[in-house]
């Protein structure tokens, strides 16, 4: 009997396996972990083929260094980021009723995956991404209006992925790719 598709063990993507090299990496250097337990944890985390397997590479390490998570929020008014700053690993942004810019063509992106998670009410909210990020807005929810995003016409991105998720209500957002 073929197994159905929900009892297939979840693939990983390469993001997905290059973030938890990376998360090794950091433990290396923080000394968490020895050599031989790196090259251990690396083996498995680059053979691995289902997430319980990246999981089990994984446990045991120190949660992820401070400043890899942060949130925006606001009742109403404005939210807005833009010029040289630092995105982290996973930023929230929160409000019922703002206005939402975020600009991460000149910012510093220190990550090969950033998540954007969207709770907004009805403001709207415009992303500018760096001109080689690769964009994924599949799970985002949409209430009242369409998503604006078009795919750039170059075959391969190489820059960072940034996944957008969570809810917008009745607001729109839209994203471009930065000229520069």
């Amino acid at each position: 009997m073929t197994p159905l598709p929900e009892d297939l063990p979840s693939l990983i993507g390469e993001e997905d396996r290059s973030a938890a090299v990376q998360r090794l990496q950091d433990a290396y250097s923080r000394g968490s972990i020895s050599h031989e337990e790196l090259d251990e944890r690396l083996h498995l985390v680059l053979t691995a083929k289902a997430h319980s397997e990246l999981a089990s590479a994984l446990s045991s390490l120190p949660a992820e260094p401070p400043g890899t998570t942060s949130t925006i929020a606001a009742a109403s008014g404005r939210i807005q980021r833009r010029g040289a700053w630092r995105v982290p690993r996973l930023l929230k942004v929160e409000s019922a009723l703002a206005r939402v810019r975020l600009d991460l063509s000149r910012a510093i992106i220190e990550h090969p995956v950033v998540d954007i998670e969207l709770q907004l009410g009805t403001g709207r909210a415009k992303i500018t991404v760096p001109r080689d990020a690769i964009v994924d807005v599949e799970d985002l929810n949409t209430g009242w209006k369409d998503t604006l995003y078009k795919t750039p016409r170059r075959a391969r991105p190489v820059g960072p992925k940034i996944r957008i998720t969570g809810t917008m209500g009745m607001g729109r957002l839209k994203i471009r790719h930065a000229w520069r």
